[in-house]
């Protein structure tokens, strides 16, 4: 199992999509067995379900996520985790013990503008 927490600065990205990178914890038996980053490759709707399903991403954890991003990452089977906030080692280890909760919080900001505004 395949979990990304998106990342700003070591700690819990307000947003997944805008996060410098993701931080990516290989799981098996409850125990890290591999770690790396990926950094956020760009941020265009419906682009990042599909990279990280092709990553093999099964949990993305994020503090905000819109409803399109969370069901699109949903078609993927990608598990989604918001609400969450602070720093990556305290979250997987919450993740580990089987403590971290998704609240289902989601982000009604707008983050794309139109084609023909600046």
């Amino acid at each position: 199992m395949k979990i990304a927490i998106a990342t700003d600065n070591n700690k819990c990205s307000e947003h997944f999509g805008r996060c410098e990178e993701f931080k990516v914890y290989e799981i098996e038996n409850k125990k890290i067995i591999n770690e790396e980053s990926i950094i956020n490759p760009e941020h265009k709707f419906n682009f990042l379900p599909k990279y990280l399903k092709e990553k093999e991403i099964d949990v993305i954890i994020s503090t905000d996520m819109g409803r399109n991003a969370q069901n699109n990452f949903s078609k993927y089977d990608i598990e989604v985790i918001t609400g969450v906030t602070g720093s990556i080692d305290e979250i997987i280890r919450l993740y580990l013990k089987g403590e971290l909760k998704s609240n289902n919080k989601i982000c009604t900001r707008q983050v794309f503008k139109k084609e023909n505004e600046n």
